[in-house]
């Protein structure tokens, strides 16, 4: 059974992030990696109580975050060292349970990068913002106008062979990292597909989609790194 790490960015989740791990399944995980990115709340420590291993980026953004899970995974000593990694929010709205799912395709060598799909899957009334919806809507749009590139969500629930991950040579340290993955998996002609995944409203706050900055900031830096990918 290959080894499978998850990484999960975490920003002031104190009130979710014990129920994300715990959700985990841990007889298919060898290694939950929470990366405490900054927060002034109860994060780390509600993190390790639940059984996570916890690195601290104190350099705020979601890809310097996922950056450090990275560094620290590729780097563990070769009979520990993960050959899969899965990408999870800290927030709760995805369903960890269904990491067996994500990892699926993989497993039967039939991807080497597989997206969790929210637009494929069930959603509960409200758990994505309208802005959220048109926003994945276009930069799935660009990534088949450029790329010729079949994806419907950039959804942050993923897995990824740890290879392919480390040869994508990822860069983006805030909002464009999601798209920076899927933007140069189908540049460099990776093996990727989609699985429909349950999603439902978070538990707190959203630092993006909830405020209207954030949620200008994000979509300019999708489109800008769609782009920059791509030129």
């Amino acid at each position: 059974m290959p080894l499978i790490n998850v990484i999960i960015p975490a920003y002031n989740e104190e009130k979710s992030i014990a129920k994300v791990v715990q959700d985990i399944p841990k007889d298919f995980v060898a290694d939950v990696i929470v990366v405490n990115n900054n927060s002034t709340d109860a994060t780390a420590a509600t993190a390790a109580a639940a059984g996570a291993t916890v690195l601290h980026e104190p350099r705020p953004g979601y890809g310097n975050a996922c950056l450090k899970g990275i560094a620290f995974a590729a780097a563990k000593p070769q009979a520990t060292r993960p050959d899969i990694i899965v990408f999870l929010d800290g927030d709760y709205s995805d369903y960890p349970e269904e990491i067996t799912k994500v990892v699926q395709p993989i497993l039967e060598g039939l991807a080497d990068m597989v997206i969790g799909s929210r637009a494929l899957g069930q959603r509960e009334a409200g758990a994505m913002m309208p802005q959220q919806i048109f926003g994945n809507w276009l930069a799935t749009t660009l990534l088949r106008w450029f790329y010729g590139a079949r994806f419907t969500d950039l959804g942050p629930f993923r897995a990824i062979k740890l290879q392919t991950l480390l040869n994508l040579d990822m860069r983006d340290c805030t909002y464009g990292w999601t798209v920076e993955m899927q933007a140069k998996a189908a540049k460099y002609k990776v093996r990727y597909t989609e699985v429909p995944v349950t999603y439902r409203k978070r538990i707190g706050f959203s630092k993006v989609s909830g405020t209207v900055k954030g949620t200008v900031m994000a979509g300019y830096k999708i489109i800008l790194t769609i782009f920059k990918v791509r030129f």
